[in-house]
């Protein structure tokens, strides 16, 4: 994310002929899962009326920012790979001066990784609201939670976050959008070797915008799961003095937020790395390896979500195996 846009020099993981071919076929895998498995849950959400809720809105946009990376990020890294193997060199894409003012494919792709994660995180966000008004106010969340105002939000969440992701390079000159060699991605670089106070503080805006929202989404999910818990304890003990059962949230309303609960914790498992070597980038430190392994593994978090999904929704593994059976059945007819 931070780097000087002068370093050129191979990154020392992925350096031999074997780390190469190696390095491609992964990338080349990811990009077959994160396109399955977000085609499926998009197939799932859309094909499912049980689905069409703000709930699975909110999927729908997580699954398609997910989509946009595996369509776009990951081929195009895939692509400088392959020209690396084969010419020997390291791709130079480097933008010069601004987005407008000569396209280069980090002008295009750069943007949209960061635009991708900043949509992801906000919509964990969102789902994290959602889940705890649906835990703490169940007899309200009809009223509060629609489908037409969740719309609004998923619109709004697209548009800030390519706009975050885009005013950094067209406000400051001294920041360009780079295929850095080290993380094996495009990334937004200060262009002099020393950082310039204005600039650095605008590339302070995604570690700033991403810390807040991640750790807004931690502490509403520990009021949730602490209502749920005082609530699971009610209940025990409603049940053992056969009482009335007290009014709550559903069992499907706190299974729910326990998927929600779990997305949260693969994405900022998968976020941390990036937030330990922006820390390590500010101290001035390279981590040229270790930026690598921090990026890639933000990317591969995309292919995740389908799969809590399945391990926790009976509803959306029954679905989705219902709309796999008949394309595995067609292929083995036509073989």
């Amino acid at each position: 994310m931070l780097y000087n846009s002068e370093q050129t020099s191979c990154s020392g993981c992925c350096c031999t002929l074997t780390s190469k071919i190696v390095l491609v076929v992964f990338m080349i895998l990811l990009i077959v899962a994160i396109m399955f498995g977000n085609s499926v849950t998009l197939a799932v959400i859309l094909r499912t009326k049980y689905f069409h809720t703000p709930q699975g809105y909110l999927k729908a946009s997580l699954a398609v920012a997910d989509l946009t990376v595996g369509a776009f990020v990951v081929p195009l890294s895939a692509y400088a790979e392959l020209s690396f193997l084969i010419n020997g060199s390291p791709a130079k894409w480097t933008t010069v001066n601004s987005l407008i003012a000569t396209f280069h494919p980090c002008s295009f792709i750069g943007p949209i990784f960061a635009g991708c994660t900043l949509v992801s995180i906000t919509t964990i966000f969102f789902l994290t609201i959602e889940r705890t008004i649906a835990v703490l106010k169940p007899l309200h969340r009809e009223a509060v939670i629609t489908r037409k105002r969740t719309s609004i939000l998923i619109l709004l969440s697209w548009l800030g976050s390519f706009f975050l992701a885009v005013f950094p390079v067209l406000y400051s000159k001294e920041i360009v959008l780079e295929y850095n060699p080290c993380s094996r991605m495009c990334n937004y670089a200060l262009r002099a070797a020393t950082f310039p106070t204005q600039a650095w503080n605008i590339l302070l805006l995604f570690p700033a915008f991403d810390f807040t929202l991640l750790s807004g989404t931690v502490a509403i999910n520990i009021l949730s799961f602490s209502t749920i818990r005082m609530h699971s304890k009610r209940r025990q003990h409603l049940a053992e003095s056969d009482c009335q059962r007290v009014t709550g949230p559903t069992f499907t309303d706190i299974k729910a937020a326990k998927t929600i609960g779990m997305l949260t914790l693969a994405f900022t498992a998968s976020f941390t790395p990036i937030a330990v070597f922006v820390v390590g980038n500010v101290a001035g430190k390279e981590w040229c390896n270790f930026s690598f392994f921090a990026f890639w593994i933000l990317t591969a978090n995309s292919c995740c979500n389908v799969i809590i999904y399945s391990v926790r929704d009976h509803k959306f593994r029954h679905r989705a195996h219902q709309l796999l059976v008949p394309l595995r059945r067609k292929s083995v007819t036509k073989t």
